[in-house]
């Protein structure tokens, strides 16, 4: 068991901290909501209640899509872009060979490569695949949740509802998606420019500590 917590600490540890700080926004939101539905005269909802709600819905996927489109749009632009002494960007100085693009092939390969055809294509492009289809699902969700929060702040003031495709259409929709977006590649960016002169000892993020500025890749 030791051992098996050893050889997965990063993901334990970070989805550890994934679910504290969703419990943590989940009880915050709800006092928050609850007291807007108080200064309204409204009944507060169960905690069971809020975390089927608009408020926690749109909250929380809002974050997501913003998240998922980053890594996503990362992950294919990485593929083809450069960027000179990052430790984000792929070797500028020792480009691979022709046709060296899966690495060396041994019999732990995953299956999809010994297969090849169509299905070694699909599994070439999973990982950005996984991230803009989790990306799509979290924008249906923020859409529907947001419509949900929208209707209901509506409500509090005697406003008419709205549906899926007219909040969709209004600024709010994408005032809460572009606050996101931009955020994310502000802090995509931030890495990319910043491992170019600054290190971090041990971290695969960071080139070596006595690497020269110019050195591309890790």
């Amino acid at each position: 068991m030791k051992r098996w917590a050893y050889l997965n600490g990063l993901a334990l540890v970070v989805f550890g901290f994934f679910v504290v700080f969703l419990l943590l926004q989940a009880l915050f939101g709800w006092q928050s909501w609850n007291d807007e539905l108080a200064q309204a005269g409204r009944p507060e909802l169960g905690l069971g209640s809020y975390l089927a709600s608009g408020h926690f819905v749109e909250a929380t996927f809002e974050n997501w899509e913003s998240e998922f489109f980053q890594m996503g749009s990362y992950v294919l632009l990485t593929a083809f872009l450069v960027q000179k002494g990052s430790a984000e960007s792929k070797r500028i100085e020792e480009p691979p060979e022709p046709g060296d693009s899966l690495g060396r092939i041994t019999k732990d390969s995953p299956g999809p490569v010994h297969r090849g055809g169509w299905v070694l294509r699909l599994y070439e492009n999973s990982l950005a695949l996984a991230f803009f289809a989790l990306f799509l699902i979290s924008f249906l969700l923020h859409l529907l949740g947001g419509t949900a929060a929208y209707n209901a702040e509506q409500s509090l003031t005697g406003q008419p509802a709205v549906s899926v495709a007219q909040f969709l259409g209004t600024s709010e929709f994408w005032f809460q998606s572009m606050q996101n977006w931009q955020s994310e590649f502000l802090a995509v960016g931030a890495i990319i420019v910043l491992s170019i002169f600054l290190r971090q000892k041990g971290s695969p993020q960071s080139k070596a500590v006595a690497a020269p500025h110019h050195l591309t890749g890790d």
